[in-house]
């Protein structure tokens, strides 16, 4: 078996072969076949392996197609999104606006907006209610072309544990920053349904109106947000807006609404419960992928700057009107804050309009009156009014000027001296504006223009109700055509009938929508026409509050503290004798809400249920004879008694009296009428009650007199 023989033994040497001999052919052998079974087996494995390889090449060509598909169908259902479209800023040698210049304007901004470090960090007022209100302003710069942006930075988030009723809706999210554009005068709350602003806020919601969608990512602590202001009408994404979050993009450029292009809009900043580091510039906290510059670096040509007003006395105003309830009060507030915008509302139903912007959700019905509206929301710091409070110690210390429309509180003089005592430093002008009498000529106008826009509203309204059940009662007729006529096509498909040709109908829709564009027009009454003040939904004060008010109704006066009175519709002379005679008449049929009975009232009542107890005793006795006799005795005696006493001769028999012709008023004594028998001998129930009756009147009559003390 090729093995050496010197290994074997000596049996088997003679026939083994020597191992120099043995050895190479066979170990050549033995190679050869071992080499053959490797070769075999290395191709039966790459085949294998080719096999494995071909079957998973096979699966993922599989994979990539079916991924190309689905890549295919994803491309068109979502268009690829446009690569970024804006470049970088030219240096061009333009005149540039003081960077200085653009700035935070403190007189177009909330009460609750608290800036500091230089106007750098805005922080809000978190306490007193105020966690629930939006705070807003507005920058000294108005875009009217360009392409500028400008920053804020979210430093902190603001969390409390608010107490809230079982029925409250606490607007989410808690936190929230709209970044955006508005007009000059227009509301300082952005996406507040106005038509005024649009703004895109930290959720990635874009607002405009009342329209609200989804257009970026939200942004929370530690994230930069710029607002980048495209209106260069040679750029690809002119008159848009866009967000960046930390120098990125995050949202597609939003096209600003038509009703806000060819106008400066001004950088709007509307936040609540944040801390915020504001950025104009000039230089970026968050550059962006192209070069930009900030609202700081403007062009002179591409901004409008604002100044903040200033007094020219160096006195800001506060105007506290002066008028009578349901007689255009609120209607010459609204007219005076139309022409001197720059005057800040502090009262019950601006708090209340504040409210509505920030979401709290309360009843529509604004009761009770429009001087005190119903502030309940639910939430304990609205319902106890501590906004108010704290608000009334803000005011005073703002550098703005105010007017005070409390329609009760002006009209009473301590109420008066109170108000002006919290503007007390020296930097306010305090001023009565007193509005009583026969209105002007341009305030009669206004009413009858607000009362002509009152009726094409509604009568715009009631036309949309119209259009929109007609339009539903012609879609739903539509639908049911169509219905029927599948129906009708289906079984002439079944008979084989050739189709019917349709007839063109006319397009009722368009015509709808013709008529519905068509303008309204209406026309006020004869008995419009003449009226001085419009009447309002609600009340300007309620009753029970007018009546316990209205007697001490009065003029201001300068002794009271005011620097200044002016009479808008009639000289003084005439408003005081309007005033005295409009409470005198008020006095003939207001009920005296606080009237307390006094004293004398309360002693001649006691008296009085005394007295008429005895008589009806005396009386019951007097039909008794026994009683009678008793009495009669009694009766003699005192005389006789009293006749001693005196020196004077026993009386005689009483003398005879008939009743039936007797003078009532000749009586002195009601309790005896002269023979012992007393006036009200024959009373029955009847003559009690209207005894009584009678008794009560007069003593209401006079005790009333006496009580009002008027």
């Amino acid at each position: 078996q090729g093995r050496c023989r010197c290994s074997l033994p000596e049996a088997f040497k003679a026939d083994s072969t020597s191992c120099c001999e043995a050895m190479p052919a066979e170990a050549e052998k033995q190679e050869v076949d071992m080499a053959a079974e490797e070769a075999t087996e290395k191709t039966e494995a790459k085949a294998e392996e080719a096999e494995v390889k071909d079957e998973k090449e096979e699966k993922e060509a599989k994979e990539e197609e079916g991924e190309e598909e689905a890549r295919e169908v994803a491309a068109k259902k979502e268009p690829e999104k446009p690569k970024e479209q804006e470049e970088d800023a030219a240096d061009a040698p333009r005149t540039k606006i003081s960077p200085a210049s653009v700035d935070i304007n403190s007189a177009d901004a909330t009460l609750n907006v608290m800036p500091t470090a230089g106007n750098k960090l805005i922080m809000p007022i978190t306490e007193g209610g105020f966690q629930h209100l939006l705070a807003g302003f507005r920058t000294t710069a108005g875009i009217k072309s360009g392409r500028y942006m400008f920053e804020v930075k979210i430093l902190d988030l603001h969390n409390r544990n608010d107490q809230q009723g079982s029925h409250s809706r606490i607007p989410m999210p808690r936190q929230l920053i709209r970044l955006g554009l508005s007009t000059a005068g227009s509301s300082l709350i952005l996406a507040d349904g106005g038509s005024d602003g649009v703004s895109i806020d930290s959720e990635g919601f874009f607002v405009f109106e009342k329209a609200r969608k989804k257009v970026s990512q939200k942004c929370g602590r530690d994230a930069t947000m710029a607002l980048l202001v495209n209106m260069d009408e040679a750029s690809p994404n002119a008159n848009t807006i866009s967000i960046f979050k930390d120098g990125v993009r995050v949202c597609e450029p939003q096209a600003i609404p038509e009703k806000l292009r060819g106008k400066p809009l001004f950088p709007t900043i509307t936040y609540k419960n944040v801390t915020l580091q504001v950025n104009f510039g000039p230089e970026p906290l968050a550059p962006l992928p192209f070069k930009c510059h900030l609202l700081a670096s403007a062009a002179t040509t591409d901004v409008e700057v604002a100044e903040v007003p200033k007094p020219s006395d160096g006195k800001y105003e506060v105007v506290f009107p002066v008028g009578l309830p349901d007689q255009g009060y609120f209607d010459w507030v609204d007219s005076f804050l139309e022409k001197n915008p720059g005057y800040v509302e502090l009262s019950d139903r601006k708090i209340l309009e504040w409210a509505s912007k920030s979401g709290l959700w309360r009843p529509k019905n604004q009761g009770p009156s429009n001087d005190k509206p119903d502030m309940k929301f639910g939430i304990r710091e609205m319902d106890d009014m501590s906004v108010k409070r704290l608000l009334s110690n803000i005011a005073p210390v703002a550098c703005q000027n105010f007017i005070v429309p409390e329609l009760r509180a002006n009209l009473l003089a301590h109420e008066r001296k109170d108000a002006l005592s919290k503007f007390a430093l020296p930097n306010f002008k305090k001023t009565a504006a007193v509005i009583m009498g026969e209105p002007t000529a341009e305030y009669k106008a206004k009413v009858k223009d607000i009362i002509l826009a009152e009726k094409k509203n509604k009568v715009e309204l009631e036309r949309k109700k119209k259009a929109a059940e007609e339009e539903r009662k012609r879609v739903l007729e539509e639908k049911k055509k169509k219905a029927e006529e599948a129906r009708k096509a289906a079984k002439r498909k079944r008979d084989g009938e050739e189709e019917e040709a349709k007839e063109d109908e006319p397009d009722e829709a368009k015509e709808e929508a013709k008529a519905e564009d068509e303008e309204v027009v209406v026309q006020l009454t004869d008995e419009e026409k003449d009226l001085t003040h419009r009447k309002m939904a609600n009340p300007d004060m309620t009753e029970s509050v007018l009546a316990k008010s209205y007697a001490d109704f009065s003029l201001p006066s300068k002794e009271e503290g005011f620097d200044d009175i002016t009479y808008h519709w009639q000289p003084e002379g005439d408003v005081a004798k309007l005033l005295k005679d409009w409470v005198f008449a008020k006095k003939l049929t207001q009920r005296v809400e606080d009237l307390k009975p006094g004293d004398s009232f309360k002693e001649s009542w006691s008296q009085w249920q005394k007295s008429i107890q005895e008589w009806r005793k005396l009386a019951s006795e007097w039909k008794d004879p026994n009683k009678r006799k008793a009495l009669l005795a009694k009766r003699a005696e005192a005389k006789k008694k009293e006749a001693e006493e005196k020196g004077d001769e026993a009386p005689k028999e009483d003398p005879e009296v008939d009743v039936d012709d007797l003078d009532v008023f000749s009586v002195d004594n009601v309790s005896d009428i002269g023979n012992g028998e007393p006036l009200f001998a024959n009373f029955v129930y009847e003559d009690w009650f209207l005894l009584s009756t009678r008794y009560e009147i007069h003593l209401l009559l006079h005790s009333f007199k006496k009580d009002l003390n008027d």
